[in-house]
């Protein structure tokens, strides 16, 4: 029996991403904000209570599930050094010039010698279209009708991306509401951002490559 080979994009679920939207291959769409943190240990007992309170009622307030993406990696400072590698070179005053050398030594040795983590916080918020149902029967959605069906498709296309967009942006609004109560920031990902934070999980190791200043 012939077996078809696989590349590695068949193993990825995402369709698209647009307008910082993630389209997955399913119809579904997902949208990724940034949370910021909360310092506990700078916080009295009354108001750690008082966020744990909030939060908790925050998550019992909402109709749909969320998931929370907590990423821990290892600080990438090569772009930091290759900025002040580059003001080195700009610098002309010779004791300028020792001074920030002195620098970029320290910095890159206490950063070998040092795991320096940093810590993410993500929220991905889902949105599932229905089925659309008409006076037909719940098929006469699906099923295409007979002809042009193709060129009604391409032309509703836009339209629902749309449609399903403003439903998952009110989404947005109400994590967004929920989470500023309790004394966190966030802010939604756009195409650029979902897309390396996308290719950072599915490429674990790319970080070890070398960077190319611009």
């Amino acid at each position: 029996m012939a077996q078809t080979a696989l590349s590695t994009q068949d193993f990825v679920p995402i369709k698209e991403i647009r307008n910082g939207i993630v389209t997955l291959k399913d119809g579904s769409l997902r949208a990724v904000v940034l949370a910021s943190s909360l310092n506990f240990s700078l916080k009295s007992e009354d108001e750690r209570n008082a966020i744990l309170l909030q939060f908790q009622e925050f998550l019992n307030s909402l109709d749909f599930s969320i998931q929370i993406f907590v990423q821990s990696r290892k600080l990438d400072i090569r772009p930091y050094l290759a900025l002040m590698e580059q003001r080195y070179k700009e610098q002309t005053i010779d004791l300028m010039k020792i001074q920030i050398q002195e620098y970029i030594e320290f910095i890159r040795n206490f950063t070998e010698s040092t795991n320096i983590m940093t810590k993410n916080f993500f929220i991905v918020i889902p949105y599932i279209p229905a089925m659309i149902k008409s006076n037909g029967g719940l098929l006469s959605g699906i099923l295409p009708s007979r002809g042009g069906a193709k060129g009604a498709a391409a032309g509703s296309g836009e339209e629902q991306f749309e449609e399903n967009r403003t439903q998952l942006e009110q989404r947005m609004a109400v994590v967004e509401q929920g989470l500023v109560r309790c004394g966190i920031r966030v802010v939604q990902l756009g195409t650029e951002e979902v897309t390396e934070f996308f290719y950072k999980i599915f490429n674990p190791g790319e970080t070890d490559k070398p960077i190319k200043l611009s």
